[in-house]
């Protein structure tokens, strides 16, 4: 699957990214139909050369966690599941990234307006899937905490090619839809009825992931499900 967009980012005004709205109707509409919707070249040039380099800078500061399951309060780690690795992003301590919240917002208030949804937080982190690694199929939202709306992931290889591995695969009721993970594609689906895994990797893969929110985040998001 090559699935993609027009460029939907037409200027920005006070800090905050402007999105097209006729171009927002179309994906939305995609968005009710199939649970999910894949837009390529999602960020600005600038804004993704930095979230990049942030994620190369805090991989090599060895900052990155093992990822568990569950929430804060049932998390629990097995490789046999998932086998990523995270970094949380917190909006005081890397305020260095104010541009990327600041469109994660205004990606709430134009959802907000397409789908009525009340999105009212976020919670993002950085992901690694070392070679060999995978996640096994599942949905996003958690039993004990339902806030979950909407995924987001936004992919960071920049030399991805066939044979590298971590799709994301898609599970529909009459088809499965494998999503290739190439530099600055993002794919944004319903939190909590959307079946998906992320298949073996044969190459180092990164992401940018995260989940809007029905109402803001709480220190629960410090351990949770990844993409």
């Amino acid at each position: 699957m090559h699935a993609g967009a027009s460029y939907f980012c037409s200027t920005f005004l006070n800090g905050m990214a402007i999105w097209e709205n006729e171009n927002w109707d179309a994906w939305m509409d995609e968005l009710a139909s199939r649970d999910f919707i894949v837009i390529d070249q999602f960020l600005p040039a600038e804004m993704y050369a930095r979230m990049r380099s942030f994620l190369v800078k805090k991989l090599r500061e060895d900052e990155f966690e093992k990822a568990g399951l569950g929430s804060l309060f049932n998390n629990q780690v097995d490789t046999r599941i998932r086998g990523d690795y995270t970094y949380w992003l917190d909006k005081k301590r890397d305020e260095h990234l104010s541009a990327f919240f600041e469109l994660v917002e205004e990606l709430n208030l134009q959802l907000n307006r397409a789908c009525f949804l009340s999105l009212g937080g976020y919670e993002f982190h950085l992901a690694w899937y070392p070679p060999g690694t995978f996640y096994q199929k599942h949905v996003d939202r958690f039993k004990d905490r339902s806030n979950r709306m909407i995924s987001v992931v936004i992919y960071m290889n920049e030399a991805w090619k066939d044979g590298d591995g971590g799709e994301l695969k898609i599970y529909r009721p009459d088809e499965e839809i494998l999503v290739e993970p190439l530099a600055n594609r993002c794919i944004l689906f319903k939190s909590d009825v959307t079946e998906h895994e992320v298949m073996t990797t044969n190459a180092g893969r990164y992401s940018l992931t995260g989940w809007l929110l029905h109402k803001p985040s709480t220190v629960g998001y410090l351990f949770g499900n990844g993409i």
